[in-house]
């Protein structure tokens, strides 16, 4: 039996050879890059050295995430993580969403596709100029933004990148900024799908436009919703390190310093403690492991709509 269930995937591979050449780039990829660093997970059970290298250095067990729960940096990185995140998924998740939907409703082709390239220029700004673009804009002495004041107070206005109340706000819009039009690609795609039949159902039946907009187009797109959130939510702790770093200086630090900064501080500068950054970075990835999970379980049980 054994023998007959190998002829038959030995018949399989020799018959779509190219199909498996083809799969072993990104096989190569996934093992080099995703698999093989796992081994380096170990770092954070031990008190790694140098010179004893990975196998040798002594185990410490759970020492290393004792250090980070008790340490005064804890609170705050844990409180400035999860503030942008949970602000940026707040904000930026139905933003693309609604975009979509009031795009989806415009006859006027090329006013369609003048809006569709505006809003999707910006995702190809890399983050080093975006953040040197609000830094030219909201310089509070020569930016357009100390214009307009100066104009309009006669005086020059707060500088917002010295401001821990202001660092959120520019960090999670500036963000929705560049990836609005790109996030909402997915939801055009899947409202392109959408039966027209139905919305001429809909209106021989006296439906209003909003009516149609929610219970067919809003509807039709909703399990593609769902899928994505889901995906957000196993990224909820993971804010993007080049963003905030850049935007961070020693006035606004109490709000800008998350996770990836800090493991950042610990492993590569400073005391370059290579076990118990990896023990942070260990951390946020089992909180997002379980937030992925959580979500998931509780998507599936309400719209039926799960990752698995």
């Amino acid at each position: 039996m054994k023998t007959s269930k190998l002829q038959r995937l030995g018949k399989q591979v020799a018959g779509h050879y190219q199909l498996y050449i083809f799969m072993l780039l990104p096989l190569a990829y996934l093992i080099i890059f995703n698999y093989t660093p796992m081994f380096g997970v170990q770092l954070a059970f031990r008190k790694f050295t140098i010179r004893q290298g990975i196998w040798n250095s002594p185990w410490v067990g759970l020492d290393n995430f004792v250090k980070f729960f008790t340490s005064y940096m804890f609170p705050r990185v844990m409180k400035n993580t999860l503030t942008l995140s949970v602000y940026g998924l707040l904000a930026g998740f139905p933003l693309p969403i609604i975009f979509a939907l009031g795009l989806n409703t415009i006859r006027n082709q090329r006013y369609k596709k003048t809006v569709q390239l505006v809003t999707y220029a910006p995702h190809f700004i890399s983050t080093t100029v975006l953040v040197g673009m609000l830094m030219a804009v909201l310089n509070p002495r020569n930016g357009i933004y100390a214009a307009l004041w100066q104009f309009l107070f006669k005086r020059y206005p707060n500088d917002l990148f010295g401001s821990v109340e202001a660092f959120p706000h520019l960090y999670v819009w500036s963000g929705i900024w560049q990836s609005l039009g790109w996030s909402a690609i997915i939801y055009i795609a899947a409202l392109s799908t959408v039966d027209m039949e139905l919305h001429e159902a809909a209106q021989i039946d006296g439906a209003s436009r909003f009516q149609r907009l929610y219970h067919i187009d809003f509807m039709c797109i909703l399990p593609t919703a769902s899928i994505l959130l889901i995906l957000s939510a196993g990224t909820i702790m993971s804010v993007g390190f080049e963003k905030a770093y850049l935007m961070q200086n020693t006035i606004n630090k109490s709000a800008s310093e998350v996770i990836s900064t800090y493991v950042y501080q610990v492993g590569l500068t400073g005391s370059t403690d290579y076990s118990y950054s990896t023990a942070i970075g260990l951390f946020n990835s089992i909180v997002n492991m379980c937030m992925l999970l959580l979500v998931n379980f509780i998507t599936g049980r309400l719209s039926r709509t799960s990752l698995f």
